[in-house]
């Protein structure tokens, strides 16, 4: 009796294992599409067209920029002179755009096209070019240590790494950090922003202040 229970519970054992065992069909699992976030369509990166630019932006180099838009003044020889809102890190040629574009026939030889536009700014187009410094009475020979001081302001954001070493107390790897910091920030806004530039301390930009515009 005792081996005939033993038995019966071996086999049922067995059938379980079995049945546990067996080979089962399994289903594909469904795709699900996440639904994108508010306000979050993007083309390759920027967004859509008509999306709203109110937040902050990337910039060059990565670096946000805030989301204000900046008003710039373009005035001469374009379709739509006037004053015109720009959104952060656009350059003249978006100002000129914005304008309408340049009338036919205008020279752009003096016009860097390709330069970050500065909140406030005045962009002319076709116009004379800017006069030159008079010399102050009695001033030195031009070309010699303080007639170089007595010329215009460098611009700050039209500058090259070339000009900007010219500067007293800038070598070549202070002017790229001039240069990388505007890239990065879309231009300077003020002299007094020249603090914030790498290498720069307060004796350096007391010596720089008045030989700088933005």
């Amino acid at each position: 009796m005792a081996l005939s229970v033993l038995l019966v519970v071996t086999a049922v054992l067995a059938v379980q294992h079995f049945w546990a065992g067996r080979t089962q069909s399994v289903r594909a699992p469904e795709v699900v599409r996440a639904a994108l976030p508010f306000g979050a369509g993007k083309t390759n990166g920027r967004p859509e067209p008509g999306a709203s630019t109110s937040t902050g932006a990337a910039g060059p180099g990565g670096t946000a920029v805030g989301g204000a838009e900046i008003v710039v003044d373009v005035s001469g020889k374009v379709r739509r002179p006037g004053i015109h809102r720009l959104p952060p890190g656009s350059r003249v040629t978006d100002a000129l755009r914005a304008a309408g574009g340049v009338r036919p026939g205008t020279d752009l030889q003096g016009l860097n096209r390709a330069r970050f536009l500065v909140d406030g700014e005045q962009v002319i187009v076709g116009g004379p070019a800017a006069p030159a410094p008079a010399p102050g009475p009695a001033g030195p020979v031009a070309g010699g240590p303080a007639g170089a001081a007595a010329a215009a302001p460098v611009s700050l954001n039209t500058a090259t790494a070339e000009q900007l070493d010219t500067l007293p107390g800038v070598g070549p790897v202070l002017a790229q950090h001039i240069v990388d910091y505007r890239t990065r920030h879309g231009g300077f806004r003020s002299v007094d922003e020249l603090r914030e530039v790498n290498g720069i301390g307060d004796r350096r930009f007391a010596d720089l202040r008045n030989l700088v515009r933005p």
